[in-house]
């Protein structure tokens, strides 16, 4: 049995939970949010998110954070600890975050540049041009990103009670603080703000559709740090003082709010500096995925000298949340290759860094499209391409099989006795998962609920990105074989590799 080695483990609830909510505070919701919920409609995509949140994302967390608690260990003896043959799973749970890495690596090398930046304001920095200018630049995001991958792997070399959780514990509420101070400036800029918000906070539901709906699924699963195996890492770093139910609607609660705050200030802000913004063939990449960096330094450059210093603040504490996520995106791989090959953990993290990294260096130049955009996969630029795997199709699945492990395979008895929730709850109780009087509820939707709804939501938003790909050659095709040729690999190495053999868990770092 694995026990938690207490060096390596968190040293106290409030830990746990800031460092799962750094985790889960990213780019996801100061970057992803806020475009997409420009794409699909606005406060209906909003509310669909939220949703999914409430009937999704609570479940799933709780979910795989039982996981790794149960097991103390990687994400692959996490699930062969409930079935040898879930392993696969694990592995699976390995892959995705190795890809993210890739591209959101390169995001965190942009809020770098603009933090270091921050001081060097004048008419052209602020022009939305110059951020178009840098990410074209064959030289300079590379260089970033290979900064900000350098600060990630020093921090996950501290291990987690000296690195992650330290870290978390300033840095997560200094950056809720500075979120909402800019939210408020925001609000009170005066002219065009009511269009912002009007554009934010009225639903359309017109351009939501099931593409929407899959999207503000898989922006739930891709913020709150779902189906892709961080959860049971840093489950697995927990003892049973941690109250997992409580902690699970805590990194939620914070991880919304900071994402809905990001909204309210970057729609406001469009609204006042570019009030045509929100009309049809104005021009305004409101869908981009720069949209966080072309409109908060208009922001801060109207703050005159007092800007300089908030956007240096700003951009800093974004950098750390970008920071805060990669690490837990990070230690998934390292805490496996640790203990499965008894590696150190300063090597185990130096190798996988040095593989991201030469893997971002092509997704920079693709999104960038710098050397004539000529870098591209199946017509879409390698960050795209690396985000609709990842998000559309395989974070569902993981989350997904979370879900079933836990809510069908935990507990021991004959089909019949497994299709009853009350079973589950008890078996679950005993097992070691108490959520008191919300226990019950939570069987019936980690059993029946939440997987179908991933299913359902899944499915039907497959076929929307199908019928909106049409009109490109069905490249969508790509990116959904991309998925399946991955999956297939996981599957492929598991059972070929690692069923038969020890995995390792927590006892075993070095």
């Amino acid at each position: 049995m694995c026990e938690v080695k207490k060096k390596n483990g968190f040293a106290s609830g409030i830990g746990f939970v800031l460092a799962a909510a750094g985790s889960a505070v990213g780019l996801g919701n100061l970057w992803g949010f806020p475009y997409k919920t420009a794409a699909y409609g606005g406060a209906a995509f909003v509310l669909v998110y939220i949703l999914c949140v409430l009937f999704i994302g609570i479940v799933a967390m709780i979910a795989e954070i039982y996981l790794g608690r149960r097991s103390q260990s990687n994400t692959i003896t996490a699930f062969k600890k409930v079935n040898k043959n879930m392993g696969w799973a694990g592995m699976l749970a390995i892959i995705i975050p190795t890809f993210i890495i890739c591209y959101y690596s390169v995001l965190g090398g942009w809020t770098v540049r603009f933090t270091v930046n921050s001081f060097q304001w004048n008419e052209a920095f602020s022009n939305s041009n110059s951020f178009g200018s840098f990410i074209s630049n064959p030289y300079m995001p590379v260089i970033f990103t290979v900064i900000f991958l350098a600060m990630s792997a020093i921090i996950i070399m501290g291990g987690v009670k000296d690195g992650i959780e330290k870290a978390s514990k300033i840095l997560m509420p200094a950056l809720f603080i500075i979120v909402v101070l800019i939210a408020i400036y925001a609000l009170c800029l005066g002219e065009g703000v009511a269009e912002g918000l009007n554009f934010y906070l009225n639903p359309d539901f017109s351009k939501l559709g099931f593409e929407g709906v899959l999207a503000a699924m898989g922006q739930a699963f891709y913020s709150l740090s779902l189906g892709m195996g961080i959860m049971i890492a840093y489950g697995s770093y927990t003892g049973k003082e941690i109250k997992i139910g409580k902690s699970a609607i805590l990194v939620c609660i914070f991880d919304t709010l900071v994402a809905l705050i990001a909204g309210l200030a970057i729609f406001t802000s469009i609204g006042h500096f570019n009030p045509n913004a929100f009309k049809e063939g104005s021009g305004v990449a409101l869908k981009s995925v720069g949209l966080m960096y072309q409109t908060l330094p208009q922001v801060f450059a109207s703050l005159g000298w007092f800007g300089k210093i908030v956007s240096f603040l700003f951009f800093a504490m974004v950098t750390i949340a970008a920071l805060t996520s990669v690490i837990s995106l990070l230690e998934v791989a390292t805490q496996f290759v640790i203990q499965k090959f008894k590696v150190k953990r300063k090597k185990a993290t130096l190798i996988l860094a040095l593989f991201c990294f030469a893997v971002s260096i092509p997704v920079a130049w693709s999104v960038g499209g710098a050397f004539n955009g000529k870098i591209t996969l199946f017509g879409f630029d390698m960050l795209t391409f690396f985000d609709e795997i990842t998000n559309t199709v395989l974070m569902p699945v993981g989350a997904c099989v979370s879900c079933i492990v836990i809510g069908w395979l935990v507990e021991k008895g004959t089909f019949k006795q497994r299709l009853n929730p009350f079973n589950t709850y008890r078996a679950l109780e005993q097992d070691g998962l108490a959520l008191g009087k919300v226990g019950k509820l939570f069987a019936i939707m980690v059993k029946y609920v939440t997987p179908l709804l991933i299913l359902l939501l899944e499915v039907f938003g497959i076929i929307a990105k199908f019928n909106e790909y049409f009109a490109l050659n069905l490249n969508f095709v790509w990116i959904l074989a991309g998925a399946i040729v991955l999956m297939a690999v996981g599957v492929t190495v598991y059972f070929v590799f690692f069923r038969n053999v020890e995995t390792g868990c927590n006892a075993d770092e070095t």
